[in-house]
C-alpha cells in the first residue's frame, strides 16, 4: 500500500512538514559524547538531569537548528512509495546526485564520489594514504575523527601542530615541517572547534609546499562548514583539488542543508584519487531520500543563502552578548563559535552550569579543554535565551574585548 505524505507526517503525529524537518535533522553523535560524559558526572545516566518544567536547548553539536529545506522535505516524503526499493531502482539514481555534483563545479562524474556524511569519506581517505609506515599530519585542536580513526583503526602514527596562538587559525607554516613522508594531511577549513577559516591563496600555497616536500602525501580538506563563511578571503579549494594529484575535498550536507540524520556527503578530486577512494566504498552507502533530499537542495540555492544570513545575524548577536561580558571569541565564519571563558571559570564549569539550566553547549577540545568552550547557533529565539543563562552563569570578565579574534 502507498504512503502518503500526509499519511507518513500523521503516522509520526506531526501535521506540517515543518515539524518534519527537525525529525529528519536529526541530533549527532557529537551531542551524545558531551551528554554522556555530563550525564557520566552528574550520576544519572546518559543524558544530563534538567529541572522540571525545562525544555533543552541544543546547541552542542553544530547542526542546523531549522532542518531541510522545504524543497528537501517534499523530496524525501516524495520517495517513501518506493522505499521498497533498492537506490538503484528508484529515481533519482546516486548517479544523478554525482553528476550534478560534477555539473555544478565544472568536473566529470568520475571526479565525485558520494559518502554517509563526509565520516565515511573521511576514512576511506585515511584508508587510501595512512599506513604504518606513513602518518597522519593534522593541526591541534580540529575535528577528532581522522585522527581517532587512525591511531584506534588503522594504529597509524599522528603528528600534530598547534594552531596560531594568537589568533586560532589553523598554522600551515608549523604543519609544513611534519609532512615528509607522511601518507596524509588533514585541514578541516573552517576548523572545527575554532570555528576559524585559512584562506584560499593560504591554502593553496600550502598544498603546492605539501607537493615540493613530500609529492606522494595526500591532502584532505574538510570543507563542512564552508557554506557559512563571510571572509572574503575564503573559497572552495575544488579547483585545486581536481588539477592537483592526491587532493580530495569534503562536503556534507549535514549542516547548512540541515540533513545530519540523513546522512549525504560527497568528495571531490582528480579521477585516480577519487577511483582510489571508491573502491573503500560501502555497497548501497547512500539512500533514496538521502538522494532525493541532496538532488533537491542543490538545485535550491536560494536557500542556503537564506540560511547563510540567518545564521550569520544570530551568530553576531552571540557574539556581541558575549564580547559585553567581556569574553573573547575566535572570528567564526561557521555555524559555532569558539569562546575563551577561562578568566572566571573553567570549561567544564561553565558547561555544567550550563547545562543545568536546560543549555547543552560543546564537549572538551583538548588541548584548549580547560578555558575554550565552543558554542553550536541554533535559532534567533534560542540564543536570546541560552545568551541569558550565559549571563547567569559566567561571571563577567575584568577585560572587554570585541568578540572577535583576540
Amino acid at each position: 500500500m502507498s504512503v502518503s505524505r500526509r499519511g507518513f507526517l500523521q503516522g509520526l503525529g506531526m501535521g506540517r512538514t515543518a515539524h518534519a524537518s527537525a525529525f529528519l535533522a536529526a541530533r549527532g553523535h557529537e551531542e551524545y559524547v558531551a551528554e554522556a560524559m555530563q550525564g557520566r558526572q552528574g550520576g544519572r545516566g546518559m543524558r544530563p538531569q534538567l529541572p522540571p518544567g525545562v525544555e533543552a536547548i541544543r546547541i552542542s553539536s553544530n547542526e542546523n537548528p531549522l532542518g531541510p529545506g522545504k524543497a528537501a522535505i517534499d523530496a524525501i516524503l516524495g520517495k517513501f512509495p518506493e522505499a521498497n526499493r533498492y537506490p538503484f531502482n528508484s529515481t533519482p539514481l546516486d548517479a544523478d546526485l554525482e553528476i550534478l555534483i560534477a555539473k555544478l563545479n565544472n568536473a566529470k562524474r568520475e571526479s565525485v564520489v558520494l559518502g554517509v556524511g563526509s565520516q565515511e569519506l573521511l576514512k576511506n581517505a585515511a584508508r587510501v594514504f595512512l599506513s604504518p609506515t606513513r602518518h597522519l599530519v593534522i593541526p591541534s585542536p580540529t575535528y577528532g575523527d581522522p585522527a581517532g580513526f587512525a591511531q584506534h583503526q588503522l594504529k597509524v602514527t599522528v603528528k600534530t601542530a598547534p594552531v596560531d596562538p594568537k589568533t586560532l587559525k589553523t598554522d600551515l607554516g608549523a604543519l609544513l615541517p611534519l609532512v615528509k613522508g607522511a601518507g596524509l594531511v588533514y585541514l578541516c577549513n573552517p576548523n572545527n572547534p575554532t570555528a576559524t577559516v585559512n584562506s584560499a591563496k593560504d591554502v593553496s600555497d600550502f598544498i603546492a609546499e605539501v607537493r615540493k616536500t613530500s609529492p606522494t602525501t595526500g591532502i584532505l580538506i574538510d570543507e563542512a562548514y564552508c557554506d557559512y563563511v563571510t571572509d572574503k578571503s575564503f573559497s572552495t579549494a575544488f579547483p585545486v583539488a581536481l588539477a592537483t594529484p592526491n587532493v580530495v575535498v569534503t562536503r556534507t550536507m549535514s549542516k547548512a542543508y540541515g540533513m545530519a540524520g540523513v546522512r549525504i556527503g560527497y568528495a571531490v578530486g582528480q579521477a585516480e584519487t577519487i577511483r582510489k577512494m571508491a573502491r573503500y566504498r560501502m555497497p548501497y552507502n547512500v539512500n533514496t531520500f538521502g538522494v532525493a533530499a541532496a538532488v533537491a537542495s542543490l538545485k535550491d540555492p536560494q536557500h542556503i543563502k537564506d540560511e547563510a544570513v540567518r545564521n550569520t545575524a544570530v551568530r553576531e548577536f552571540t557574539l556581541k552578548a558575549l564580547a559585553d561580558l567581556g569574553y573573547t571569541s575566535t572570528d567564526s565564519q561557521a555555524n559555532f563559535i569558539f569562546t575563551d571563558i577561562g578568566k572566571t571559570m573553567t570549561a567544564a564549569a561553565f558547561r555544567d552550569g550550563c547545562a543545568a539550566k536546560g543549555v547543552m553547549v560543546g564537549r572538551d577540545f583538548p588541548p584548549l579543554e580547560k578555558t575554550w568552550a565552543r558554542i553550536s547557533i541554533g535559532t534567533m529565539e534560542e540564543m536570546q535565551k541560552a545568551t541569558d543563562v550565559f549571563r547567569s552563569v559566567l561571571k563577567p570578565a575584568t577585560t572587554t574585548s570585541s568578540g572577535k579574534g583576540q
